[in-house]
């Protein structure tokens, strides 16, 4: 079975874990292929190269079964951009510190390792977004799994973004930028801007304002059928447009059209993981300090 191995440049102290876990890789009769950037980080740290280096392109070229990252959820988004289309599985080690969608723990690695050998673990489909104009910028990387938002640059002043749902005029938000998230991420910017948390495979997507100048608006979730039209108005000249953790000025006063992307990403769901469970255990959901921590 071949594994791409995917990370990124992380705190020295992680080497020990890193190599670990590709050497367990192979003790339970894995393949492993170290990404491009793992490697360089693993030489530049005068590291021998523990398997194989896969060209710097993306992982749907190398007939991969599996791709597991290893980092925090940010590498986790770093992985989804390099298995691309091609819907390659992708299992999140968690090296970082909160781990919600890398959510191997350490010390459970063999025994994830051992699933994954034997087959034991479902796939579960996780939507993602695409913008489908400004290909000059974003090229074939036009995808997120989390969100698509918008922000304005430095410290100018707040911008406006005028929406359509489809044909349908909806709002004009006047904040410090505005975030489409899918349900995946509504755990994540999203939820640190006020939004609703979704379960992962609702098929809606969250619009939610950043720092909003009219306080009666709030975060909206929509069906994920629409497409999504955002119309800049800013007084400054570039905005900055961020597709997860890749980001791209683009003009003040330029159009983004945003919708459902139509292939998805392949999370490796095994037993012991639980959406709700990880709700409980990463972000203390419907822990009351009177009673003590949430119960089954």
């Amino acid at each position: 079975m071949r594994i791409g191995v995917s990370g990124r440049a992380m705190d020295a102290g992680n080497t020990p874990m890193v190599l670990s876990t590709i050497d367990r890789m192979k003790a339970h009769g894995l393949e492993p292929s170290l990404t491009s950037s793992l490697a360089a980080w693993l030489q530049e740290l005068g590291h021998a190269m523990p398997c194989p280096v896969l060209p710097d392109t993306e992982l749907a070229r190398h007939d991969l079964d599996l791709c597991i990252s290893l980092g925090g959820d940010g590498t986790l988004l770093d992985t989804v951009a390099l298995v691309g289309r091609s819907e390659i599985p992708v299992l999140g080690i968690n090296l970082g510190r909160l781990g919600f969608l890398s959510n191997v723990r350490s010390d459970t690695v063999d025994l994830a390792l051992a699933a994954i050998k034997n087959g034991r673990y479902m796939l579960q489909d996780r939507s993602l977004v695409e913008v489908t104009d400004h290909q000059e910028l974003l090229g074939d990387r036009n995808f997120a799994l989390n969100e698509v938002s918008i922000h304005k640059r430095d410290s100018a002043s707040m911008i406006a973004v005028h929406v359509h749902l489809g044909s349908d005029y909806l709002n004009t938000y006047w904040a410090d930028g505005l975030i489409i998230a899918t349900p995946t991420g509504s755990t994540a910017y999203s939820l640190s801007c006020g939004g609703p948390v979704l379960y992962p495979t609702s098929d809606a997507l969250v619009i939610n304002p950043i720092c909003p100048h009219n306080l009666n608006v709030r975060p909206f979730v929509v069906p994920d059928h629409y497409t999504i039209t955002l119309k800049l108005e800013a007084r400054s000249d570039r905005c900055l447009m961020n597709l997860d953790s890749r980001s791209a000025a683009i003009d003040g006063q330029s159009r983004i059209t945003i919708r459902r992307a139509r292939f998805a990403v392949k999370m490796v769901q095994l037993e012991s993981s639980d959406f709700l469970d990880t709700l409980r255990n990463k972000l203390s959901w419907g822990l009351d300090v009177r009673s003590g921590p949430s119960k089954a």
